[in-house]
């Protein structure tokens, strides 16, 4: 009798799928009837797979995506951590604002995590962010401190980090779990045997009870969206922009905008709105059809 498991996939590469269930590790491949259906799996899949011996078996079902990325190729993702240092380099809250709402957009819980706290003071950029309704940590990785309640936030999900080159992303995942550069700088028997050296997207455990999404291009993320998405993407505005006194407002300029009247009496942060005016500016032209520039 054929057994059936429920699984995730952990790697995708080179036609192979490499998927956890019941604590085990199979190399799987996918049923023809999934290319039929015009879908492939990714890693962060839940999947239905047909046992075949005690380490290979079928993916014959994939279970509905509670979100999906294109690039890096990645589904139902709990938590997005982006990552800024408050110092070498200084915070980029544009490139944070594009982040935070590439994860709104897909439904993805975006939390804000500052690092290199010993070298400064975290403060005004925490305060844009706690103001803005996300929820902050700071974490100094030389020192340990605030690696806790990090730790604590991201336990039982699977979690995603990105931010800018030199952030300190890699030094954050060691704080959080030192096995994990040790799992990632070798060729993980478990998964790849040995057979494949490209790096692909690949998930790990981490010691707490949290998983994490290890990637080559998760430095940052594609940022994919038409202007009318993008007010929904910025949380504190959402309560304000059926407020507006026209349905079509930008929330830029107009004469009674709900948003620019909450900026005005200090319940938007100037810092926030200024990036969305930025953001709209580059994306204003892109419209809801275009396929090659919007998602």
């Amino acid at each position: 009798m054929t057994q059936h498991l429920d699984a995730i996939v952990l790697k995708c590469i080179g036609g192979f799928y490499y998927v956890e269930a019941a604590d085990a590790v199979y190399e799987c491949r996918a049923r023809g009837i999934l290319r039929k259906r015009g879908i492939s799996p990714v890693a962060g899949d839940n999947v239905r797979i047909s046992v075949i011996d005690s380490n290979t078996g079928w993916i014959e079902d994939i279970g509905e995506r509670r979100n999906f990325l294109i690039r890096p190729p990645v589904a139902n993702i709990d938590i997005l951590v982006v990552v800024a240092s408050i110092a070498e380099p200084e915070p980029n809250t544009l490139v944070i604002d594009k982040m935070v709402a590439t994860a709104e957009k897909n439904d993805i819980e975006p939390i804000i995590v500052i690092t290199k706290s010993d070298l400064g003071d975290t403060s005004y950029i925490e305060g844009i962010y706690k103001k803005s309704l996300f929820e902050v940590f700071t974490v100094s990785n030389i020192t340990g401190q605030g690696v806790a309640p990090i730790k604590k936030r991201l336990k039982g999900n699977l979690c995603a980090l990105c931010g800018n080159s030199g952030v300190g992303k890699s030094s954050l995942l060691n704080s959080l779990d030192p096995k994990y550069t040790l799992e990632t700088g070798k060729i993980s028997k478990k998964l790849g045997r040995g057979r494949h050296t490209t790096r692909a997207v690949e998930i790990f455990s981490l010691d707490f009870g949290a998983r994490v999404v290890d990637t080559p291009g998760f430095s940052s993320l594609d940022f994919k969206m038409n202007k009318d998405e993008l007010a929904g993407c910025f949380r504190e505005f959402r309560s304000y922009l059926t407020k507006c006194r026209f349905s079509s407002c930008s929330h830029i300029k107009e004469n009674g905008c709900a948003v620019l009247e909450a900026v005005r009496h200090g319940a938007i942060t100037v810092e926030r709105h200024n990036n969305y005016c930025e953001i709209y500016d580059e994306i204003k032209d892109i419209k809801a059809w275009d396929k090659s520039k919007g998602d």
